[in-house]
């Protein structure tokens, strides 16, 4: 039976019902007191509206909605009139001995004849004259009809009791399981609030994109999935709480409502959303209602953008007042009491804001959205109860900032009500410094992204790690690097960046290793990393009537049609498909040659044995054929013709494994009704066949389309694109929107997982001189014209990809892309393949966009960052990315300056990624495959701790190195240092940074804490001693020391003075 009901959750509820009933003296159920019998009928479901509190209490009891169904609570007995369909479902209800007596009646088919069921059912509850209802309800549909034609017929015509405000008592304390899934509707409201609506908002304001407030809406609704369309888990596995919500269960209660100044304020539940674009300054209003098992959890907040010193003292108070409420809501409180401390408290501390105060401060929650019963106004008589779950609000309208423009401001929250006080359910992005934007001219930095950039409050805590920063210098909501002498040589401000960062990264490990012991909890013997390959079985023919007639002759035959040798054994044609062949071999011997056929068997020596599985490894194998013959060119050819076939069919095998994440997009849906909108004269990245001639991109209802010259076209599907950057030209070559697709596509005979469109920025220049210009100018106007007009068509291209990129974003719809930026402020050289390319971060990656290969790596897929070589005397240092999905190859950025150092490591910090540092390199394929052996046990046995430190210092002995290294690595330290240096050389063009001596221990144990005053000389000092003794004291080798240079090498090249000649 697909509908399962809980049996025992209905006799436990229908009892509290009954028990109600027999309180009637209490003052909340005194709408039952006189009551012959209670009926709640559910006529034609609605469409669009609020749920009703018959359909509420069905939920409360049954689990389900049970449309076109009434339910008749007698004093001991309770009966049901429905279809036969919904009577199976019923049925669940009838258990032997059951605490109440249930009966239900079967309305009959129209095809059936006349309906007797409403009959019964009034014969069986006898003489009724007074029946409690809902009859504010206004119900419609058969089953309604029938049955008040049977009240008036039957009962006659009985008086009907509103039971409303009873109800709504009887369900308004919570059990357990209700509290449990109100809990889960919480943290998906305040997950949806902090990490999207908050950090989309900051986003919109940071690069004042245009936007409709229903646009932003429909967006946050497509976190939660819809259609066919999986949740959106960047976002919901930021909150640990939800790792194991049932996201079929959860819907939004209404659109988000977003509102600011050009859309008006309204503080009523659900206000419909405008169309207008989101304004970028003044107040800006959100909240968000998710309903989880019918469950309803609300959330409001107010955002400021440079607000007003009257209006940050106006949002502390309504943060107090809130927490005043929260200690007045509590057990035994009457719902008028909570309002009337609302208004003394506001009379008291802030009286100008009493005309501006909404009417009532909440009402009560749960499966029904709004209680009106348990409304929090003036009038409202009823007592709040522990248990019990309301949404307090907290709202002031109609109010005017310092340029009189209107504003609002409201503050909501779903609180549950204590024994002493309440207790919020819903928190974050509540505090001052979360709230309020501020606008910051950033006019001494070189690469400025935009004068009127919002940052977060400077006032905020160094626990918010997102946009702490080391001069308190923020843009784009990042982290940037310090800009001053005076910043740099300040000791205490790095000294407490060093203290924060270390603080966060132990809480970044932490949650790392919990999130790895829930991840694996149920992996307990690990796969490796990967899936096992499977036995593939291979058919050469169907039968003996589909062997080449070439068998007749009983020689051994070649057949490429069918990827198969036929052989003759005992005079029987015998076929080998070519994939049970491991090779052949050729040996002549005196007259004659010997063909050897070796086959794949289990237990070979060579090779590995998990990439050849077998059906049944315990079976007696084939290892080889041998045939002789006096015919040495036939058997030649014979080897030749095998070979080949061979290496054909692992080609085919390569290709087709290269293309196992290929995937089949759908077709584009163009626009239709008119034309679509174009980015003319561009480039594509991969290239396409033929002549490199520019193309243009359109914008359809699905996708996108490159149309090339030669009428060659590339199609991208919305759905398939992981992530949509727009790379301005500022200070390069080529202006770039860039697509990271979720799968590769095919472009021309390749896959690629990035297509770029790019237009070059600035035109090929030719210097006629002799005009009649140049006669009056002197060629120096000329100059300054040229790098005016380069300056606006730089300006130009900018604008036009920007927009174009946002049309995408904007019609992407459901698939909601956001438009990424990279932060030039935040780039740092590396070498993430071949050639020392600028790595920039954006909001979610890190990428390199400029030349290919691209590198895109998205932030919130690693695991944790591995900080390499990191040790006093080397220039550079590598980072290696590993990733969530342990199969993948840990990312390597090698050789990057170790100037930047403090830099990634900010940045890294800011973004919530681990981290973690050491002097050497690791054999991370090593480790990965020993940590895809078993996961599980990898976390037990204290996860990635092994790796020594939490990037906050280098501090680490070099005994906790070697030994954390010995456990991974089959090297030595030496054998390490040394390959690192090379590789460091195949990286740095020419670079001599590997030059010094890698470890320099007297030189760190003795002289750390000096200046590069005082080591230098100490370094001629040892060069002169070195000179009058011959041989230096640190020399490893009999050779003589090398003439000392004349003068110490200067400050700042990155050479251990003293050691600049030893060598490792």
């Amino acid at each position: 039976m697909s509908v399962q009901l809980n049996v025992q959750q209905f006799y436990t509820r229908a009892s509290q019902i009954l028990s109600a009933w027999n309180s009637h003296k209490l003052t909340e159920f005194e709408a039952l007191s006189g009551l012959d019998a209670l009926q709640i009928i559910a006529g034609d479901p609605g469409d669009d509206e609020m749920l009703r509190k018959s359909t509420a209490l069905q939920t409360w009891l049954l689990g389900y909605e049970f449309p076109l169904t009434l339910m008749v609570f007698a004093k001991e007995k309770i009966y049901f009139l429905c279809s036969s369909s919904k009577a199976k479902i019923l049925h669940q209800l009838e258990i032997p001995k059951a605490p109440i007596p249930i009966q239900i009646f079967i309305m009959a088919k129209a095809k059936d004849g006349p309906n007797e069921a409403p009959k019964q059912l009034a014969e069986a509850l006898g003489s009724v004259k007074r029946l409690g209802g809902l009859p504010k309800e206004q119900q419609t549909g058969k089953i309604v009809e029938d049955w008040n034609k049977t009240l008036e017929e039957h009962l006659g015509k009985p008086e009907i009791v509103d039971i409303a405000a009873a109800i709504g008592s009887i369900m308004a304390i919570k059990d357990e399981e209700e509290l449990k899934n109100v809990r889960t509707a919480a943290h998906l409201s305040s997950t949806l609030m902090t990490h999207q609506l908050a950090s989309k908002l900051e986003l919109i304001l940071d690069r004042q994109s245009t936007i409709s407030h229903e646009s932003f809406a429909k967006q946050l609704e497509t976190r939660l999935g819809s259609e066919g369309k999986e949740p959106d888990m960047r976002v919901w596995s930021k909150n640990k709480h939800l790792a194991n919500v049932d996201f079929s269960s959860a819907e939004l209660t209404y659109l988000p409502v977003i509102q600011s100044r050009s859309s008006g304020y309204d503080l009523r539940v659900a206000a419909e959303p405008s169309t207008e674009p989101l304004a970028h300054k003044g107040v800006i209003l959100g909240t968000i209602s998710i309903r989880y098992k019918g469950y309803s959890a609300h959330v409001s907040r107010t955002f400021y953008v440079d607000p007003s010193k009257e209006q940050e003292g106006i949002y502390s108070f309504v943060l107090s007042l809130q927490a005043e409420l929260l200690s007045k809501l509590r057990d035994g409180t009457p719902a008028k009491d909570v309002y009337a401390h609302a208004i003394s408290y506001i009379k008291q501390k802030k009286p100008e804001l009493e005309k501006h105060f909404t009417k009532n401060v909440g009402f009560g929650m749960g499966i029904e959205y709004r209680d009106s019963s348990y409304l929090l106004s003036p009038k409202n008589t009823r007592q709040v109860k522990a248990g019990m779950i309301f949404n307090l609000s907290i709202g002031f309208s109609d109010l005017e900032d310092k340029d009189g423009n209107k504003y609002s401001v409201l503050v909501s929250d779903t609180v549950k009500v204590g024994q002493e006080k309440a207790v919020c359910l819903t928190e974050g992005t509540k505090a001052t410094d979360e709230v309020m934007f501020f606008f910051q001219d950033d006019s001494n930095s070189k690469s400025k992204s935009k004068s009127d950039s919002p940052t977060k409050n400077k006032s905020k805590p160094a626990s918010a790690k997102k946009n702490a920063s080391p001069n308190g210098k923020l843009v784009g909501s990042k982290v940037l690097r310090n800009k001053t002498r005076q910043q740099s040589a300040d000791q205490d401000a790095s000294a407490s960046t060093l203290a924060r960062i270390t603080a966060h990264q132990k809480e970044l490990h932490a949650q790392r290793q919990a999130d790895g012991l829930d991840r694996f909890a149920d992996d307990e013997g690990g796969n490796d990393g990967k899936e096992r390959k499977t036995w593939k079985r291979f058919q050469s023919y169907k039968g003996d009537a589909a062997l080449p007639k070439e068998v007749d002759s009983m020689r051994i035959h070649v057949d490429r049609r069918n990827m198969s040798i036929v052989v003759p054994v005992h005079g029987f044609a015998v076929p080998f498909h070519i994939n049970t062949i491991k090779n052949v071999s050729k040996l002549d011997e005196g007259e004659f040659t010997y063909l050897r056929i070796n086959f794949q068997s289990p237990g070979q020596l060579t090779g590995r044995k998990e990439d050849t599985p077998f059906e049944d490894p315990d079976a007696t194998f084939i290892r080889s054929l041998t045939y002789r013959s006096a015919d040495t060119i036939h058997f030649d050819d014979l080897a030749k013709q095998i070979t080949e076939l061979k290496k054909e069919a692992n080609k085919r095998e390569q290709e087709k494994k290269a293309l196992a994440d290929v995937v089949e997009q759908a077709e584009l849906v163009e626009i239709k009704g008119r034309r679509p909108t174009k980015l003319p004269e561009v480039f594509v990245r991969p290239a396409l066949d033929g002549k490199r001639l520019p193309g243009e991109v359109e914008i359809h209802s699905n996708g996108i389309r490159y149309l090339g010259a030669g009428g060659q076209k590339i199609d991208i599907l919305y759905s398939n694109i992981k992530h949509l950057f727009f790379a301005p030209c500022d200070n390069e070559m080529l202006v770039i929107i860039h697509c990271h697709l979720k799968s590769p596509i095919i472009i021309g005979k390749r896959k690629s997982k990035d297509v770029q469109f790019y237009r070059e920025a600035s035109d090929v220049q030719f210097d006629e001189t002799g005009n009649r210009k140049r006669k009056y100018r002197y060629g120096d106007e000329d100059e300054i014209e040229l790098e005016q007009n380069e300056r606006k068509r730089r300006q130009q291209l900018n604008k036009e990809f920007k927009h174009f990129a946002e049309k995408i974003a904007e019609a992407s719809g459901p698939e909601s892309l956001e438009v990424d930026i990279p932060f030039r402020e935040l780039e740092f050289e590396g070498v993430p393949f071949r050639t020392n390319v600028k790595l920039q971060p954006t909001t979610d990656c890190l990428v390199h966009l400029f030349d290919p290969p691209f590198l895109v790596v998205t932030l919130s897929e690693i695991e944790i960052a591995s900080l390499e070589r990191v040790q006093f005397g080397l220039k550079q240092f590598d980072l290696i990315f590993i990733f969530n999905d342990f199969s993948r190859t840990p990312q390597h950025i090698n050789s990057i300056p170790t100037k930047q150092l403090d830099s990634v490591k900010e940045w890294l910090d800011s973004v919530e990624i681990p981290m973690a540092e050491g002097p050497v390199n690791l054999n991370w394929g090593q480790i990965m495959k020993t940590i895809n052996e078993n996961p599980l046990e990898f976390f037990r046995e204290g996860g990635w701790s092994f790796l020594g430190g939490t990037g906050g210092g280098s501090d680490k002995s070099g005994s906790d190195d070697s030994d954390s290294e010995s456990e991974f690595e089959n090297e030595s330290d030496e054998e390490v240092v040394s390959s690192s240096d090379s590789d460091e050389s195949d990286f740095d063009d020419g670079s001599d940074a590997s030059d010094d001596d890698g470890s320099g221990s007297e030189l760190d144990d003795d002289d750390s804490g000096d200046d590069w005053d005082t080591l230098e000389k100490k370094a001629a000092k040892s060069d002169s001693k070195a000179r009058e003794g011959g041989r230096g004291h640190d020399s490893d080798s009999d050779r003589p020391k090398k003439k000392a240079p004349a003068k110490a090498p200067a400050k700042g090249s990155g050479k251990a003075p003293g050691k600049a000649n030893g060598r490792r």
